[in-house]
């Protein structure tokens, strides 16, 4: 609050009259008023200054390095005007929001040295009213004259606070004090400590903003540099820190390098050709350095000068294409690649599964998909998620049968690997979609148990951690045998087998839908081709007879294997019957002869069916048995 100029002998008189006969004069200013009485009924001293409250030196030293930046900046204002204050015998007082002064600066105050006052409280309670409270609670700058103030030895000059308010908050206080050696205009006063508060209050709401901005660009997944014309780098993030140390070169001053001596190609770059002022917008570029070539996604944006329009620095933002791979693989992961569509097939029983399929997928109850191995299930398991309410949250899956128990228990609930770090299990990474959990049956009994209390709560628990955290996540199970019949068995757990066999969807063996086996094949020759930007070929008529004549018993997954490996090693655009190689990509040389692990993946492809296999090897089943015993098989 601006205040006129008034006679220091009536305030004098009015501050007198109140000590001595407790009488508020009316024409104190209420708020001075108010803070006498408070002073009062603290019970402050107001005849001599009490012993201040006083930080130690480590939290003080504390307090200065969090507020470094409001420091920073009233040091170097003071720097420039420090003559100004000596000749008009100025002081200036810089206190948190707490009211203890963080820095002093010029004359002494309260008839104390800078070095001691710093530190000190300087609150209501402590020395009684003074422009820092008044300032402080009414949260506006408030001039107060010497005989208002409440203690007497600091009635020699007149002081002026202003509060420092940041985002609707009280950070500091700023108190300028005047002790008249010279006469200087109270306007003076007030107009310094108002521009002081203006100009902090910008300079620290900047520093926050420039400091979010950083955080934000530290986070990104690409590195940002700043450029000047040659080639100094003069701003990267955090990532970008990392590249440029891996590519090395001279310390220039600021521990970055010279673009010029690292990039040997530079002047070949979309940054030496946007200081022309050419910009480029996500360009494939190959950076060649004396330790590594790298290929990157390159933005180059050319600053202007507004007056002439020379381009003064540039800025580049550079993804490299391994992390963007990266990105790509981790968006694929999580998100369901198959829609039911996509399974091909007439046959009924085949119909009939991917149907019921497309009826429970519109409900959110978890379900099991039954079915021998490679029938196609986590294929219907990512078209039931594609088909649900779920279909914009995530997909994941997990293999229940490939991790020691101790890993599975990890990846399924997350753990806490320390008291303030801990990571999510693919439970949560699949909130408010679906987790599919392939080979269900291997899952052991304990981790059973607990997962079918976490779905049956929808709240779970990291290993390790007390934070219980809420999950909206639907099952869907796959299972190779009966679970029902190992459940009654007592192999699997009967409480999870109750929560994920409401709904069970039985996937038919391909041997039983013979029928849809060309048309699979041509499906997965489309697919193939697509993928690998490969003309489509076709499968003749006697070749698709050939595969229906086969049993396949590993199924669609070992069709699969059979036609992508005739597609990629016929030449013609014609896939013929002698192209076709039921062993998928085991050879039909004499290797198995030697090598138990090549015997043991034909032995699979027939089936364990020792006439078929002999035939697929072109030789006696009298062979085969001897074969057998060499690698300790037992005959089907």
């Amino acid at each position: 609050m601006i205040r006129e100029q008034r006679s220091k002998e009536k305030l004098e008189y009015y501050y007198r009259k109140y000590i001595n006969d407790n009488v508020l004069d009316p024409n104190v200013h209420p708020w001075v008023a108010d803070s006498w009485q408070k002073s009062r009924e603290i019970g402050v001293p107001n005849d001599f200054m009490p012993t201040l409250a006083k930080l130690p030196k480590s939290e003080l030293a504390a307090r200065q390095e969090k507020n470094d930046g409001a420091i920073k900046y009233l040091n170097d204002f003071y720097r420039e005007i420090r003559e100004f204050f000596n000749i008009y015998n100025l002081s200036l007082l810089l206190l948190d929001a707490d009211c203890y002064v963080l820095k002093s600066y010029s004359l002494p105050f309260f008839q104390k040295t800078p070095g001691q006052i710093e530190g000190a409280r300087l609150s209501e309670q402590d020395i009684g009213t003074s422009s820092i409270s008044i300032a402080r609670d009414h949260r506006v700058p408030f001039l107060i004259f010497g005989p208002e103030m409440w203690v007497e030895e600091c009635q020699m000059g007149d002081a002026c606070s202003a509060p420092i308010i940041i985002n609707g908050q009280l950070e500091y206080i700023v108190t300028l004090v005047s002790v008249e050696q010279q006469a200087l205009p109270y306007s003076s006063v007030v107009s310094l400590l108002l521009s002081i508060k203006h100009a902090m209050e910008k300079q620290i709401m900047l520093l926050s903003r420039l400091k979010a901005q950083q955080a934000i660009l530290d986070a990104a997944p690409f590195a940002v540099y700043h450029i000047m014309p040659g080639g100094e780098v003069a701003y990267t993030n955090k990532l970008g820190q990392s590249r440029l140390a891996g590519i090395g070169g001279e310390d220039t001053g600021s521990g970055l390098p010279n673009l010029n001596d690292v990039v040997l190609n530079y002047r070949h770059t979309p940054i030496y050709k946007g200081f022309n002022g050419v910009p480029s917008y996500n360009k494939e570029v190959t950076w060649i350095t004396p330790r590594k070539t790298y290929e990157d996604i390159t933005t180059v944006v050319p600053l202007e000068r507004d007056s002439d329009q020379t381009v003064n620095s540039v800025v580049a933002v550079s993804l490299p294409i391994e992390d963007l791979r990266t990105l790509v693989a981790h968006a694929v992961g999580y998100t369901a690649r198959y829609s039911l569509a996509s399974m091909i097939g007439d046959a009924a029983v085949f119909i009939n599964s991917k149907d019921k399929a497309a009826r429970v997928a519109r409900n959110s109850t978890h379900l099991l998909l039954q079915g021998e191995a490679g029938t196609g299930k986590e294929r219907m398991a990512h078209g039931i998620h594609q088909a649900s309410t779920r279909a914009a949250g995530p997909f994941i899956a997990i293999k229940c049968g490939g991790l020691p128990p101790e890993r599975l228990e990890e990846e399924l609930f997350g753990i806490a690997d320390a008291p303030d770090i801990s990571r999510p299990g693919k439970l949560e990474l699949a909130n408010g979609g679906t987790l599919f959990m392939d080979e269900i049956e291997k899952l052991p009994k304990g981790i059973s148990a607990v997962l079918a209390e976490v779905l049956a709560k929808k709240a779970m628990r990291r290993i390790g951690d007390k934070v219980e955290r809420s999950v909206d996540v639907r099952i869907i199970a796959a299972c190779d045998s009966d679970l029902k019949r190992l459940t009654e068995r007592g192999a699997f757990a009967p409480e999870l087998y109750d929560i994920i066999a409401k709904n069970v969807i039985r996937v038919p063996a391909l041997r039983t839908r013979k029928e849809d086996i060309p048309a699979l094949a041509e499906h997965i020759i489309s697919e193939v081709a697509e993928q690998h930007q490969i003309g489509i070929k076709r499968i003749l008529p006697e070749t698709a007879e050939l595969l229906k004549s086969y049993e396949w018993p590993g199924n669609i997954k070992q069709l699969q294997g059979v036609v992508e490996y005739a597609f990629f090693n016929t030449t013609s655009d014609e896939i013929r019957p002698e192209d076709i190689n039921l062993m998928g990509d085991i050879r039909p040389d004499t290797s198995w002869k030697e090598d138990r692990d090549v015997f043991i993946k034909a032995w699979q492809a027939a089936g364990g069916n020792i006439s078929r296999l002999a035939n697929m090897l072109d030789v006696s089943r009298v062979t085969l048995y001897r074969y057998l015993k060499k690698y300790g098989l037992e005959k089907a």
